[in-house]
């Protein structure tokens, strides 16, 4: 069997030039991604791979505990569909190669960017969506999107990751987003725990409000404060909850709000 206390956490981070302008955010909102992993429940081990129209490995299969500070380096275009493709097929061989009981339990991928796919040449949107689909049904593996300044519920979906684990948020927002994601992740790692012994496997729970009304195709603007978290808008007409906590995931940039550390 499969180390259930053991996550190991791939986190693929956009570097493309565009990054430039949210590189302290997205630094500091990385290192605070890092400290609630440290502090959560069970094990963590952690790879982080960077991309522009190059994809590197800055580090693989290291203890969370020993994650160093992120150093970004934005340059070049947004080669994402070739980074997905590659990170998730070296995950996959690398983690079959192991004896079954070290194995990771949960296995969770990570995305952020702030733009939109245009230099891949391996892979099409098409192939990462069916990649990402095999990992989900057939491994349990958990995807993550992120995406700023664009609809991340339509583009995660196209690529094969669940609407209620997609995030879109103003480039302005790119720690928070982070926190989001973050605390999603710790308690499925907690909940994972809790279930090893029952037999049955913990999911992200989808979200429990109303549906967006937008149509495909249609992103809301971060300048009228509109924001999309997985399948519910906030905006004037449907605040976000008094307790943020409550619900699968926070509202990001809707208005101001404390973040609990």
């Amino acid at each position: 069997m499969t180390r259930s206390t053991l996550t190991h956490l791939y986190f693929l981070l956009d570097r493309s030039g565009s990054m430039q302008s949210i590189k302290s955010d997205i630094e500091g909102g990385f290192a605070a991604f890092v400290e609630e992993q440290r502090a959560a429940a069970g094990e963590c081990r952690a790879t982080l791979a960077q991309f522009d129209d190059v994809y590197e490995l800055v580090y693989a299969d290291r203890p969370v505990a020993d994650v160093p500070p992120l150093d970004l380096q934005p340059r070049n275009m947004t080669a994402l569909h070739d980074a997905i493709g590659r990170l998730v097929t070296d995950a996959g061989t690398t983690l079959a190669a192991l004896p079954e009981d070290r194995r990771p339990g949960t296995v969770v991928v990570a995305i952020m960017t702030d733009g939109l796919e245009n230099a891949s040449k391996e892979w099409t949107g098409a192939a990462v969506k069916a990649l990402v689909e095999q990992q989900t049904k057939d491994y349990g593996w958990t995807f993550l999107y992120m995406g700023a300044d664009q609809d991340a519920v339509e583009v995660g979906g196209a690529l094969g990751i669940d609407r209620d684990l997609a995030v879109t948020y103003a480039r302005g927002k790119s720690a928070d987003a982070m926190g989001v994601t973050s605390g999603k992740i710790a308690k499925l790692r907690a909940a994972r725990i809790a279930h090893r012994d029952t037999g049955t496997r913990a999911t992200p729970q989808p979200s429990t409000r109303p549906p967006s009304t937008s149509q495909p195709g249609q992103p809301h603007s971060m300048h009228s404060q509109v924001i999309r978290v997985g399948a519910i808008t906030f905006d004037s007409e449907n605040p976000m909850p008094a307790n943020p906590w409550y619900w699968p995931w926070r509202s990001i940039g809707a208005r101001p709000m404390v973040i609990p550390h």
